[in-house]
């Protein structure tokens, strides 16, 4: 190598910057950059939760409805299996209307489901659902999105979340079918119902039909805990529907009367999908 080329570590030089020091090999964030990235994640996870948030509800809406469909399938091979003749559905408490006194045990006979969603600690089973032999998964009688619990057992999910139309086969009420071919209108009859975690009782839903003296009140309550005011409910030819209430539910009393002309609108909208109206 030509020596004149050479040159002595001594004698090198770093380059410099503007003000003459040597550039940093590393540099750190400061604090005004930390927190405009600070700021810049939260603007995003605000923008972004809630869309999550949306799209969680929005999921266990359709596993509800998944679930109402899974019943009402067994609802038609119980039928078919039966001569025609519809699942019972005669486990019934009454209330007290317009009163806080606790719901009496009324018909106890075998029935779709005998379960007090509230108090009964024990899952769904062929022991208290006539419907368990046709689909022997006990989460099809739950809603997803029904948090609440059973009393005295605060880590239980409730066993049911549902009610059946008391029009189906409820001998307790005149204002019923007994067999399929009876129902001449079955996209307009409702069968399944969710319904409110507050009033759940007994796995029958009451309603009135209009001219009778309770036709202005709620007998049992329908659920709003989807999209806060939200009901999913299914019908006698198989399909399911949500129902976006005017007035949200929850709060309510079984058996207490409608607040304004919107929750009446509402309730008359249920009482046209029963026996001696849309459902012939």
């Amino acid at each position: 190598m030509n020596p004149d080329v050479l040159q002595s570590r001594d004698s090198l030089t770093l380059p410099t910057n503007a003000l003459g020091s040597p550039p940093a090999t590393q540099r750190g964030f400061t604090l005004i950059e930390l927190l405009v990235v600070i700021a810049i994640i939260a603007i995003l996870a605000s923008l972004l939760l809630p869309a999550l948030s949306k799209t969680k509800a929005r999921a266990r809406t359709i596993d509800c409805i998944d679930h109402l469909r899974q019943l009402q399938l067994c609802w038609h091979m119980y039928t078919h299996d039966n001569e025609g003749r519809l699942p019972p559905n005669n486990f019934v408490y009454y209330v007290s209307m317009g009163t806080t006194l606790p719901p009496v045990l009324g018909d106890s006979d075998i029935s779709w489901c005998r379960s007090l969603a509230p108090s009964d600690p024990n899952p769904i089973s062929d022991t208290n659902s006539l419907l368990f032999y046709y689909n022997q998964n006990p989460a099809i009688y739950h809603c997803p999105a029904d948090t609440s619990t059973v009393n005295g057992y605060p880590g239980l999910l409730r066993n049911r979340s549902y009610n059946m139309s008391n029009c189906i086969d409820c001998t307790n009420d005149p204002n019923h079918f007994v067999k399929e071919v009876e129902i001449p209108s079955p996209s307009r009859l409702f069968v399944f119902i969710d319904t409110d975690a507050d009033e759940i009782t007994d796995p029958t839903f009451g309603v009135e039909p209009i001219g009778t003296f309770f036709q202005d009140w709620w007998l049992d309550i329908p659920a709003s805990r989807h999209d806060t005011t939200s009901c999913n409910l299914t019908f006698a030819d198989g399909h399911a529907e949500t129902w976006k209430w005017k007035v949200a539910k929850n709060g309510r009393s079984a058996g207490s009367p409608t607040l304004n002309s919107d929750d009446l609108a509402d309730l008359r909208r249920l009482q046209d999908c029963i026996k001696g109206a849309g459902g012939n």
